[in-house]
């Protein structure tokens, strides 16, 4: 029976996962048998505290995007001696690897990205990172400032386990270990459409990929999750204001740039006040204003830079249209000029609902349904979405957050994710990948 002839979005709508999972069970889909999931448990229990020294290592040694030189070679190395077939280079640091169960089936991926942030570390870790390097031409520290390396420590947790059950394996695990998801160097290719432009999905292509991401305001032994639009497409404009420099005394025989530019920051807000619905979430933030050197001459030019974030590809093109016509409008009455350079850097992340709500009972039987927590949609990025625009996907929250601690907010300094939190992700994941497989295999 193919799950297109159940009509499930109608069926199961708004049910908990404990009465999915009853549902699917009394229609003959199979979840992992009572001895799958022990294997699972005992050999998280075995594995967990060589891969918790794992994550340590690697938060102890990060790396920025496309320079995760070492961290790849830390990841290839594990899990060339799991048996699985590696590839590397993909996507520059990129790495593939392949589970090929003892029965047949179909194939399903699994995503970790492996970069670090431009961030010092101030968060009290024995483990602490003192990298420097220099980014833009800084010098500045380098950390995992968002997590993502618990999330390559429970991918390669999670390949540990299911290595140890591969012969009951119904199909092909596919592993992806990505780089550069925080953005490629400048002037450099990177990141999850690269990947997916030299292979990474292809031979085979899954049926559907999977992730998770840390979460800075959940404790450990807590899951989040959100149906349909998930995280907002990340879009990134520079500006040139360009006006005449003249002395600040004698304003009158300038053409200011700095007056312009303050009139394009105010008049950009009013897309979002009054051309937009008002139910239609986005956001124009203008991080950067850069210009003059000194404080009694007036410029020639000034540089706004910042991000623009929708989960519409119709909004995204009205607000793009919208930056120009105000940039055109306010530089022509100042007698200026400007250059807009706009990047579309990624797509929105939308979690397939169907697939989301058939996966909520595998991350229910992991943390019990009260530690399941919807989570609303948000208006930071994820690169994630380029896997998921060409397969079913579904990406989730880690709880991180020791009882009794605090965190600081992702891309801050005071970042800080427990070790506890690896292997509830190894567990989590490895059932969520086990049910995908038993669950396709018995609907071919």
């Amino acid at each position: 029976m193919r799950l297109s002839t159940l009509r499930m979005p109608t069926v199961i709508g708004s049910a908990s996962p404990v009465l999915i999972m009853a549902l699917l069970t009394s229609l003959g889909f199979s979840s992992p048998a009572a001895g799958q999931a022990e294997k699972i448990e005992h050999a998280v229990d075995r594995l967990a505290p060589k891969i918790i020294e794992l994550r340590q290592q690697i938060h102890q040694n990060p790396e920025l995007g496309n320079r995760e030189f070492e961290t790849s070679k830390l990841v290839a190395e594990h899990l060339t001696s799991l048996g699985l077939e590696v590839e590397t280079g993909v996507g520059v640091t990129g790495v593939v690897a392949h589970l090929v169960g003892g029965r047949p089936g179909p194939t399903v991926a699994v995503r970790a990205d492996m970069d670090a942030l431009p961030v010092t570390e101030e968060a009290d870790y024995p483990f602490k990172s003192t990298v420097r390097t220099t980014y833009l031409d800084q010098e500045v520290g380098v950390s995992h400032a968002c997590g993502h390396d618990i999330h390559t420590a429970v991918q390669l947790g999670v390949a540990s386990v299911l290595a140890s059950m591969r012969e009951e394996i119904q199909g092909t695990v596919k592993f992806i270990f990505q780089p550069a998801e925080e953005g490629p160097p400048a002037g450099e290719e990177g990141g999850a459409s690269l990947m997916i432009e030299e292979g990474a999905l292809e031979h085979p292509k899954p049926r559907a990929i999977f992730g998770l991401h840390t979460f800075a305001e959940m404790q450990v032994g807590k899951l989040g999750y959100t149906s349909g639009p998930a995280f907002a497409a990340v879009d990134h404009f520079i500006i040139k204001i360009q006006g005449k420099q003249a002395h600040g005394a004698a304003p009158h025989f300038s053409i200011d740039p700095v007056v312009m530019a303050s009139q394009v920051v105010e008049a950009f807000q009013t897309i979002r006040s009054r051309t937009l619905p008002p139910l239609e979430p986005s956001v124009i933030t203008v991080g950067v204003i850069r210009g003059g050197e000194r404080f009694n001459i007036i410029p020639a030019e000034v540089l706004l830079e910042g991000t623009v974030r929708t989960y519409s590809p119709t909004i995204r093109n009205t607000v793009e249209r919208r930056m120009d016509e105000i940039l055109a409008g306010i530089t022509s009455a100042g007698g200026g000029s400007y250059e807009l350079e706009y990047q579309r850097v990624t797509p929105a992340t939308i979690n397939q609902p169907e697939l989301t709500r058939l996966t909520l009972p595998s991350l229910a039987a992991i943390v019990g349904e009260d530690n399941l927590v919807e989570v609303p949609p948000t208006m930071g990025g994820e690169d994630f979405a380029e896997f998921s625009n060409l397969v079913p996907g579904f990406y989730f929250r880690l709880g991180m957050v020791k009882p009794g601690t605090r965190s600081g907010g992702h891309h801050t300094p005071m970042f800080l994710a427990d070790d506890s939190a690896v292997p509830i992700g190894m567990r989590v994941m490895s059932r969520v990948l086990i049910d995908y497989l038993n669950r396709e295999s018995a609907t071919q």
